[in-house]
């Protein structure tokens, strides 16, 4: 069990705000940290890496990590982080990267294998794909078999094919070694996908904290879906209005009467509903 009781003053996206958390952490579970940038998300990492002071505490079984009277160094936590950046040796081979954490081939060599790295051994970083990047930074992170594995948006930079190949690796490694994770996020699919439990933060508190499909789903009434995206343009034809939507990777046209186009300016963040009681879902691929 991790307790965490922290508070911090920080400069948002609204100007100055106190990141105040309160939350318990079951061992082995898998926590998806999600909400606006400036939120408080990577913070809250940092502080539960020993990388930022916070005024509070922070208890990992009978450990003290943060009271008041001390701070446990980073290094003697037990965690694992994996970055957006890989933050890799560029001189050092696959391996020596792992290595360098901790004098043990086995593990080294197991963590490898599961990943499917285990030929790349002797390579340097210059020489992989992102995706391999992040899979070396990903079993580096485990080389500690660590108490705690803080992920910071590790996926974000790669195409979405291979983010969901190591979203499986994720979680292989997450089930395998029963490690307690958190990982911050904005895509929905992978919260959904990874975690057993879905945090919220706005303006440093927590706005939500439930399961993926109680938090994620949000449908009213008698609406059946509900996505968000970024309004491009609106266009007329004839006596109708058609907008332009980007939603994720796809741009969709929604038709709008007069009325609603007049209420709506190109880069408006909106919701897009269906009342659709039979609605068709077919496999793309």
């Amino acid at each position: 069990m991790i307790k965490i009781d922290v508070s911090k003053e920080l400069l948002g996206s609204l100007g100055k705000m106190d990141l105040s958390i309160n939350l318990d952490i079951s061992s082995q579970s898998f926590v998806a940290l999600s909400g606006q940038s400036g939120s408080g998300k990577t913070t809250l990492l940092r502080i539960l890496a020993g990388l930022e002071s916070a005024k509070g505490a922070i208890k990992v079984d009978d450990e003290v990590w943060l009271d008041e009277t001390h701070s446990l160094a980073p290094q003697q936590r037990g965690i694992g982080f994996v970055f957006q950046d890989y933050a890799l040796f560029p001189n050092m081979s696959v391996l020596d990267n792992l290595l360098f954490v901790r004098k043990d081939k086995e593990l080294a060599k197991q963590l490898l294998d599961l990943t499917e790295l285990l030929e790349l051994s002797s390579r340097k970083p210059a020489t992989l794909s992102g995706g391999q990047k992040q899979r070396v930074s990903l079993c580096r992170a485990m080389m500690n078999r660590p108490k705690l594995l803080l992920m910071d948006e590790p996926l974000s930079a790669l195409d979405p094919l291979m983010r969901n190949k190591l979203q499986h690796e994720i979680l292989t490694l997450h089930k395998k070694f029963g490690t307690t994770t958190m990982m911050v996020s904005h895509d929905p699919s992978e919260i959904y996908r990874l975690s057993s439990r879905v945090v919220v933060l706005s303006q440093g508190k927590v706005l939500q904290d439930g399961d993926a499909k109680s938090v994620l789903l949000r449908t009213q009434g008698s609406q059946k879906f509900s996505f968000e995206g970024e309004l491009l343009d609106i266009v007329k034809v004839d006596v109708i209005f058609i907008a332009i939507v980007a939603i994720g990777q796809q741009i969709v046209e929604v038709v709008l009467d007069e009325s609603e186009a007049k209420d709506l300016q190109v880069g408006d963040v909106v919701s897009i509903g269906t009342k659709a009681f039979a609605p068709m879902i077919q496999r793309l691929t």
